[in-house]
């Protein structure tokens, strides 16, 4: 392998004809930067052909066959070199690219799909432990330079925070809906509540379940999020319902009565 000049010129996409890494390929081709598109079949001489050079090696696969594509990449990295991925989950990612790979890690998890708003596009960025402070801030520049918001954290505060907002999310839908599944004589009380609910968990459920069970079963912290969230519904069912309302009101302690938000 050549030797790398380490300013950020180049980045290494894995799994660049999937939606994620299509569009992140997109993206750093129009800020300047020179991208290596690696795909299938990842053999040694695509590896080593597309990953000289590069300062980072962003892994964008499927949680099934992440750890068998890192060891393939890294066998073709070295210091200083950037690992780098883009699961929803971070622990279970991180061990397995440090593991794998003795040089910098450095974790992120892209708040947004493969189509963003232009508002949507936080970044949690997760450096390894000993991970030095400029391989991470390059990561961090890759993702500004595309117009991202990217922003510091550990692997584990990561997925204890994913827990409750995506795991919990697609388990409590799922789980309501199919509380009411066959319940034939509800369907005439429907209400325009319920149907806006429906439609926000179609595509959750109706396309993206697989995905999303894998993020609860690989997400450490999913049992305790589902056990808080047990806690909160035997509140309910203990009739406190005003202690649930009282606590839900802080999404909107900002809010005045008349709709307006105050700092």
């Amino acid at each position: 392998m050549q030797e790398i000049d380490f300013r950020l010129k180049k980045v290494a996409v894995v799994g660049a004809t999937g939606k994620m890494g299509a569009m992140f390929c997109t993206r750093f081709a129009n800020a300047g930067l020179e991208v290596a598109k690696i795909d299938q079949p990842l053999t040694d001489d695509v590896l080593q052909a597309n990953i000289a050079e590069a300062q980072i090696v962003l892994v964008c696969v499927p949680a099934a066959v992440f750890n068998d594509v890192v060891k393939r990449v890294t066998a073709h990295m070295k210091p200083p070199q950037i690992l780098a991925d883009i699961t929803s989950v971070k622990v279970q990612p991180m061990m397995q690219m440090q593991k794998a790979y003795t040089g910098p890690v450095v974790g992120t998890h892209p708040l947004f799909g493969p189509e963003p708003k232009v508002d949507d596009v936080r970044v949690a960025i997760t450096p390894s432990e000993g991970c030095d402070a400029e391989s991470a801030r390059m990561v961090e520049d890759l993702f500004t330079s595309i117009g991202c918001e990217p922003f510091c954290s550990s692997a584990e505060e990561h997925d204890k925070a994913a827990a409750l907002i995506q795991g919990l999310n697609f388990v409590t839908s799922v789980s309501y809906l199919a509380l009411l599944a066959d319940k034939e004589n509800v369907i005439p009380y429907l209400t325009p509540s319920f149907e806006r609910r429906l439609k926000a968990a179609e595509k959750m459920i109706t396309k993206d379940a697989e995905l999303f069970e894998g993020l609860f079963e690989a997400n450490p912290s999913s049992q305790d999020a589902v056990r808080s969230y047990r806690s909160i519904l035997n509140i309910a069912a203990g009739g406190d319902i005003n202690v649930i309302v009282e606590r839900a009101l802080w999404w909107w302690r900002f809010t005045d009565s008349t709709g307006e938000v105050h700092q």
